[in-house]
């Protein structure tokens, strides 16, 4: 006899901070209008390098989102994720000091951590010696800041921690905090939010050439087309709160819906195997005891190149039939932002069950040749939603599928 599933967490709060809207509401405005956040980049002079696009955020003033004592402590992704979080509670319209002690964490993801605070320090060390080095540069730049500065800000003091598996950790986080709430924690702060738009950071993205050179905006992010010519990256992401659904209730939490499912899988070295993203969006749609006849619409991972958007779009009609389920990529209107990619992709799933719409894909026409994909573009497509399916995948072989649900 199988044993009843445990009743999933909910989603209580959604934070954003996004190129083409700061906000949760500006930037869901934005998606649907298809306004997109690509543009040249504006932090430095990136007219020397082969790529020059990028998803910049430009109407966020630290000042008004960070207390001043943190401002010389905190690398812009820090202060980003603060100003999230911050957005993420008050819409859960949870106090966490009303919360018994070491009943909230904190898990996000990170793929770079503090990168333009480390160029500035390390420039400083060669330029002018160790002593002109900040102490602060002893934490700015790590993986896990943006955890420790959100749990000091709110007092979240229970189990905590941080995933690195680029653009796959924003589902991994989730995942993460999902394990802390079945072991008897009430809330959990989680998803990743991203920035490396500086020299150094720049340069460690163009390394591996998936970078588009495209120059035109609408040209340079095209995935699942016949033009696809690589990615645009950006910073940015969603922080969510997620919450035992029984605490949830008890406090009177209004939902946006149940993380219902979740599988991570590793693909094998390159000619050992290929991918096995569709094995991770089969194993979490048993997690969330479901079959794909469930699914109404699936978030795509979207790489924009051509081998591993073939690899995607073959595994989603592999899994679905051709044609056999909407798929859409709002991440074509902010670039691809490695951690933070994937948890604002879960917060666009969420907003689409609460209002009933899919967001479109942008300045793609259609699927390429020998795609099936029923790929949703131009303009937003009103659906009966109640299930939805995001992937991910981070450089290194690191899949992850996230069954979401809406709320009852």
């Amino acid at each position: 006899m199988t044993a009843p599933a445990p009743a999933p967490p909910v989603v209580t709060g959604i934070g954003v901070a996004a190129p083409n809207g700061f906000g949760r509401e500006e930037w869901w405005r934005a998606t649907l209008a298809g306004e997109s956040g690509i543009r040249e980049i504006s932090r430095f002079d990136a007219a020397r390098y082969p790529a020059r696009l990028a998803g910049e955020i430009r109407d966020f003033d630290p000042a008004q989102h960070t207390p001043g004592r943190l401002l010389p402590q905190t690398d812009q992704v820090t202060r980003l994720a603060l100003a999230v979080a911050d957005e993420a509670l008050a819409d859960a319209a949870v106090d966490p000091a009303a919360l018994p002690d070491y009943a909230a964490g904190v898990v996000t993801a990170s793929s770079a951590g503090g990168f333009e605070f480390g160029q500035r320090e390390l420039e400083a060390l060669w330029s002018k010696g160790g002593r002109y080095v900040s102490a602060y540069q002893s934490f700015a730049w790590f993986y896990a800041v943006n955890t420790g500065q959100i749990s000091i800000r709110h007092g979240l003091r229970g189990p905590s921690g941080v995933l690195v598996t680029e653009q796959a950790g924003g589902l991994d986080a989730v995942a993460q905090a999902r394990r802390q709430l079945r072991k008897g924690i009430r809330l959990v702060v989680t998803g990743g939010v991203e920035s490396a738009l500086c020299p150094w950071g720049w340069v460690a993205q163009l390394a591996d050439g998936r970078l588009s050179t495209v120059t035109d905006p609408d040209r340079a992010y095209l995935p699942f087309s016949a033009d696809a010519s690589g990615h645009v990256a950006g910073e940015g992401g969603a922080l969510l709160v997620a919450e035992d659904a029984a605490a949830a209730r008890e406090r009177g939490a209004e939902t946006y819906g149940t993380i219902a499912g979740y599988a991570a899988t590793f693909d094998p070295a390159p000619g050992e195997g290929g991918s096995r993203l569709r094995d991770a969006a089969e194993l979490a749609l048993r997690d969330a005891r479901l079959t794909p006849a469930d699914v109404d619409v699936v978030f795509a991972d979207a790489a924009g190149g051509t081998a591993a958007d073939r690899a995607e779009a073959e595994a989603i009609s592999g899994l679905f039939g051709p044609n056999g389920v909407p798929v859409t990529v709002p991440k074509t209107m902010t670039g691809r932002l490695s951690s933070g990619g994937a948890s604002l992709d879960l917060a666009a799933a969420l907003l689409s069950l609460r209002d009933q719409v899919i967001p479109p894909t942008v300045n793609v026409d259609g699927p390429g040749p020998g795609l099936t994909l029923d790929l949703v573009t131009g303009k937003p497509r009103p659906a009966a939603l109640r299930t939805a399916l995001v992937l991910a995948r981070g450089r290194g072989g690191f899949n992850a599928a996230m069954v979401v649900r809406a709320a009852d």
